[in-house]
């Protein structure tokens, strides 16, 4: 397992107040509410993204996330997932958000998107519709140790014996992604973990 390089940039890239974009079911924009109000209680409908990156060997890049993290902290977790922010695109919210995570760059391509709820006991829940989005890249990652507890590559394979051993090392969402990228874009993860 490579533990965050003392290298990675320090850059603070998620902060409390930032806007959120609040969306309705059909992901109509309805408004913007600080972060940490969207993860309050049940949570409030927000839009967000998760990314899946393989490198060309096939393996999935995946990270723990910071023990500073209000919600499923030292999780293991997809290689990136956050949200836009008020008046953000999703392709420029979703290059940004790689970068400043992993510090690295991947052609990314849409592949569905989808809404859920999970709480995390008194701290907060998401509540978001989420648009996953895979690619590939072999850039070494160079991550950002104040989102970032650690990271890893793994194979397909490996993964899904991970999550059937101790499924309470992962996020929820990722549990998710995973088994619908798996059930309905084998062809896509065929082609990505090549």
């Amino acid at each position: 397992m490579a533990k965050s390089s003392g290298t990675a940039l320090h850059e603070v890239v998620s902060f409390d107040e930032e806007e959120l974009i609040l969306v309705d079911h059909e992901d109509r924009e309805l408004g913007h509410m600080a972060k940490r109000e969207c993860h309050d209680g049940g949570g409030v409908l927000h839009r967000a993204f998760s990314l899946f990156v393989f490198n060309s060997a096939g393996f999935l890049l995946l990270q723990q996330r910071a023990a500073s993290k209000r919600l499923w902290p030292r999780y293991w977790a997809n290689t990136c997932c956050s949200h836009p922010r008020r008046g953000e695109g999703m392709e420029q919210a979703t290059h940004r958000r790689l970068r400043q995570e992993m510090g690295m760059a991947a052609e990314l391509h849409f592949l569905f998107k989808f809404e859920y709820r999970a709480t995390f006991g008194e701290l907060g829940s998401e509540h978001e519709l989420c648009s996953v989005f895979a690619g590939q890249s072999d850039q070494p990652p160079n991550p950002n140790p104040t989102e970032i507890a650690a990271w890893r590559w793994v194979s397909p394979a490996e993964l899904d014996q991970e999550i059937e051993r101790h499924p309470e090392r992962f996020t929820p969402w990722l549990k998710m992604e995973w088994r619908r990228l798996q059930t309905d874009f084998t062809h896509e993860i065929t082609r990505l973990a090549g």
